[in-house]
């Protein structure tokens, strides 16, 4: 009789030595999954700063000195086209409240733009401050405008977000949950528009329509590439490995393999932040409905460019399309802030609903809103701060 009670204990003995192993292999897990995730932490990391490391900082000055002399480019044209007196008249007749209206404009697209950013890192990371998603997005709007096809914005802000304990991922997730959104917001918004005033853009586009075409065409195939990376990783994977096999044979890419493995695990994290999205939607609206006002916000400012000399006779929503289609060309440029192709894409477009004499001194004064300002401006937020945690 005494046998058994003793089997019994020696059973439950034998469980909860099982379960304590099971305990520590468990938490040995969990460890090796941490360090793991922590060295890949620091790889991304490390890799964001050969990025921004001195090298890059050298074609950064190249690209500096390339924007300074296309301004000086567009002024000496200015002068030798329009002449010192006609420029001289024009700055006496603007219409500043005009002007002070464009600015208005700026600072309520720099805001969406910020927010867009801040409302996944705020799922995210409930102790991020709009302070520095705002600072980060400055930031980011500096190295667009100063690299070609506006590369150097995202791999910066990472950089930044990443000093303040944000994981590079997902830093990197917030950017491509806001670029989904943002070009949605961009494409549906225009072609509302272009379907009301269709007679008045193509009539304005009637040489540039299959371009219009191509460039609304190249941003719906973008955005349903990301859709697809989020639920079709499959799909995505059997266009982009055997065109990644193939640079690295013509040594356009010094590792294919690991391209390979980069862009899969970059598949990976993102699918998580899709599906994130999908459970979201509320966050997903408000992202949407702040990217139209961001997106209306940045076309406005060449509508208060074109009343401010005095122009008038078209409406503002008929400005809205061809400013969008000037910015679906200026993607497809690869100098920084897409440099003479945006001026003489501006010229193009808008000369014939310009008043004349007034085109160039409005694409500088367009310019200084869209591309100096943004510089000058994100210049200042790579001021050293003092940093509290989690701002």
């Amino acid at each position: 009789m005494q046998e058994q009670p003793k089997n019994e204990k020696k059973q439950i003995d034998e469980l909860t030595k099982n379960e304590n192993i099971e305990k520590q292999q468990l938490i040995k897990n969990l460890q090796d999954i941490e360090s793991q995730e922590t060295i890949e932490e620091i790889e991304a990391v490390e890799q964001l700063e050969q990025e921004v490391k001195p090298a890059n900082r050298k074609m950064i000055v190249l690209n500096f000195l390339l924007i300074i002399v296309i301004f000086i480019g567009l002024f000496i044209y200015m002068i030798k086209v329009d002449g010192i007196d006609n420029i001289t008249q024009l700055l006496h007749e603007v219409n500043y409240k005009w002007v002070a209206l464009g600015l208005v404009c700026l600072l309520i697209h720099w805001f969406c733009e910020a927010l867009n950013l801040h409302i996944p890192l705020k799922k995210m990371y409930s102790n991020q401050k709009f302070s520095n998603s705002f600072r980060v997005s400055m930031i980011g709007q500096l190295f667009n405008n100063i690299t070609p096809f506006s590369t150097g914005g995202q791999p910066m802000q990472a950089y930044e977000l990443s000093k303040t304990g944000k994981r590079v991922s997902n830093s990197l997730s917030a950017m491509a949950m806001k670029f989904v959104i943002t070009q949605t917001a961009l494409v549906v918004t225009t072609l509302v528009v272009v379907l009301f005033e269709f007679s008045f853009f193509a009539n304005l586009m009637q040489n540039y329509l299959w371009i219009a075409i191509l460039g609304f065409g190249v941003n719906i195939l973008a955005i349903i590439f990301v859709i697809l990376a989020g639920i079709k990783k499959r799909i995505i994977t059997f266009f982009t490995t055997p065109i990644i096999k193939l640079l690295g044979k013509i040594h356009i890419f010094k590792n294919s393999e690991a391209t390979i493995e980069k862009l899969d695990k970059s598949i990976d994290n993102f699918r998580e932040q899709f599906l994130f999205m999908k459970s979201e939607k509320k966050m997903v609206l408000q992202m949407f409905t702040t990217a139209v006002i961001q997106s209306l916000a940045y076309y406005s400012i060449t509508y208060m460019v074109y009343r401010a000399f005095g122009n008038s006779g078209v409406t503002f929503w008929q400005i809205i399309p061809t400013q969008a289609f000037l910015l679906l060309i200026m993607t497809f440029i690869p100098t920084p802030g897409s440099g003479l192709g945006a001026e003489g894409g501006f010229y193009l477009l808008f000369q014939s609903i310009f008043e004349y004499g007034t085109i160039n001194m409005s694409i500088l004064f367009w310019r200084l809103y869209t591309f100096y300002l943004p510089i000058v401006i994100g210049a200042l937020f790579l001021i050293p701060e003092k940093r509290k945690e989690g701002f």
